[in-house]
């Protein structure tokens, strides 16, 4: 039998939705957004990605907003904050841990993807700060395929095939 609370942690409101895919092509260069991406063991096809366990990095689109607002200025963009994909309409940190399927891919949500002091050059002084707890998921690839914009988010159940 289910806890309880095991029920009210696998419960979504609703699926989210991708409304943003970004590559980076190289260290440092400037993101490419795009319609869609192809996603492989090691990430997004034309990714300079960094391990399998960080192979897709994931953002709120509800945090590009408040990290704009702790800086006194309208949202940051998705290009400053280097992640691939903004999600909206379901929270990333609920999923930790758990699998999820976005398009024909199923993606692992393993750990908070950090700020880097990079944010204070792009964002400016306090930046590394505005960023810290609003950053993004990082997530292993479990089973590769497409994505593209509009893709549902939805949590896997615990125990489902991927």
């Amino acid at each position: 039998m289910e806890s309880p609370l095991k029920a009210l942690i696998a419960r979504h409101a609703q699926p989210g939705a991708v409304t943003w895919i970004g590559l980076r092509p190289a260290r440092r260069a400037p993101l490419v957004a795009c319609a869609r991406a192809e996603v492989g063991e090691t990430g997004l096809t034309g990714d300079h990605g960094t391990s399998q366990k960080r192979a897709v990095t994931l953002l709120q689109a509800e945090h590009l907003p408040v990290i704009g607002a702790m800086l006194g200025r309208t949202p940051v963009t998705p290009e400053e904050l280097r992640r691939n994909l903004v999600v909206s309409g379901i929270n990333l940190s609920a999923l930790k841990n758990r699998q999820l399927r976005i398009g024909g891919v199923v993606l692992e949500v393993t750990g908070i993807c950090a700020p880097c002091s990079r944010m204070e050059e792009i964002l400016g002084p306090g930046g590394y700060s505005a960023v810290r707890g609003h950053g993004g998921w990082c997530a292993r690839v479990l089973q590769g395929g497409e994505i593209k914009r509009g893709d549902a988010v939805m949590p896997l159940t615990s125990g489902a095939p991927a």
